[in-house]
């Protein structure tokens, strides 16, 4: 706030800042969730980091996607409120050839026509303008003269500055970041590249983001396999969610998108967090499963196994679990012996099961 000459108001901005114990305050409006966790809400920004050819764009062109439908995208479910479902995409590293790919492959992954522009959705290319204060400009101007914006992706945001370790620049940045969405209650995810040879983000701009970040995600090739990309939460306000995993699944018409991976395993979590002994009861338990099995010849494998549950579960409960509560959930089905392994290491239903 400002006088007449110019000069900033203090006892104002002083008397704004108090918070006292008889002020109410609502929980900001959650948008985006991994299973129950929260990964950004309204008001805050986020992050995702990775190495170079992690598939970072992948994984945001999936929380895009999910946002556009106002659903679930790989393990990313959105809930934009009414009147907050525009979504503003800058990328400022592409060419214009290699965005319209991405904007493509937003449309498939959201089940949309490719022939058609989606009224909700805005896509921005700013390689080609030099200036990093221009294209900072740009975006600002972009998020307080559109309106009903929700969400905002800016895929590069070390090109919103010259030097990426000067810290009053990246303090500047972040204080744009948390200005805009507070003012416009909006969210905003930013992408970032780690360092070549640790697992931190790069320059002072990393270090401010992972102070101030709602979340950070990371997205990192399988050690093991690098056809697979693994997501998890670096830092992350609300509880942390299982990792998962997707690969990229090669399509004809070349617009190759981001396929969940039910394969994948993650680490053994402790007994505390696996499936809640009284989330369901026997009788829903036995729903699901007989709807599993209902056509099923034969046993299942794993990863098949985790996507019949799925699907069987959300049809019982309406609830349509993500996928690390559904190995948890399988794990519990197991020690129950609700279901089993043959000697092909199949899993079966038994129904003489003891709950």
């Amino acid at each position: 706030m400002e006088t007449r000459n110019n000069k900033i108001d203090l006892d104002a901005l002083w008397q704004k800042s108090l918070v006292r114990v008889t002020d109410e305050f609502t929980l900001p409006p959650v948008i985006l969730q991994v299973d129950d966790a929260i990964i950004g809400t309204l008001g805050n920004f986020s992050a995702s980091t990775g190495k170079a050819k992690a598939k970072k764009t992948f994984n945001v062109s999936a929380i895009v996607a999910s946002a556009l439908i106002n659903g679930q995208v790989l393990e990313y479910r959105a809930s934009l409120p009414e009147g907050k479902r525009k979504i503003l995409y800058f990328d400022t590293e592409q060419s214009p050839f290699h965005c319209k790919k991405v904007l493509q492959r937003i449309l498939k992954l959201a089940g949309l026509p490719l022939d058609r522009q989606p009224e909700n959705l805005i896509f921005s290319h700013l390689r080609e303008i030099a200036n990093p204060a221009v294209r900072c400009e740009i975006i600002r101007k972009a998020i307080y003269s559109i309106e009903g914006v929700g969400l905002v992706i800016i895929d590069g945001i070390r090109d919103l500055m010259l030097d990426i370790n000067n810290a009053t620049q990246a303090t500047t940045l972040i204080g744009d970041l948390m200005q805009w969405t507070s003012e416009r209650e909006i969210h905003i995810q930013t992408v970032l590249h780690l360092n070549k040879g640790d697992d931190n983000s790069r320059g002072h701009i990393g270090t401010e983001l992972n102070n101030k970040a709602e979340t950070v995600l990371q997205v990192t090739k399988d050690p093991a396999d690098e056809d697979r990309s693994i997501v998890s939460a670096s830092f992350i306000r609300s509880k942390p969610f299982e990792k998962f995993a997707f690969r990229i699944c090669d399509e004809p018409d070349n617009i190759n998108i981001p396929q969940l991976d039910m394969e994948y395993q993650a680490e053994l979590t402790s007994p505390k967090n696996g499936f809640d002994y009284t989330e369901l009861t026997e009788n829903e338990h036995r729903q699901a499963l007989e709807l599993v099995y209902e056509n099923a010849e034969k046993g299942f494998g794993y990863g098949e196994m985790v996507e019949a549950l799925r699907k069987s579960y959300a049809t019982v409960t309406g609830v349509t679990y993500g996928i690390g509560k559904v190995k948890k959930l399988l794990t519990f089905l197991k020690n129950k012996r609700m279901i089993i392994q043959n000697r092909s290491k199949q899993y079966v239903f038994n129904p003489k099961f003891y709950y």
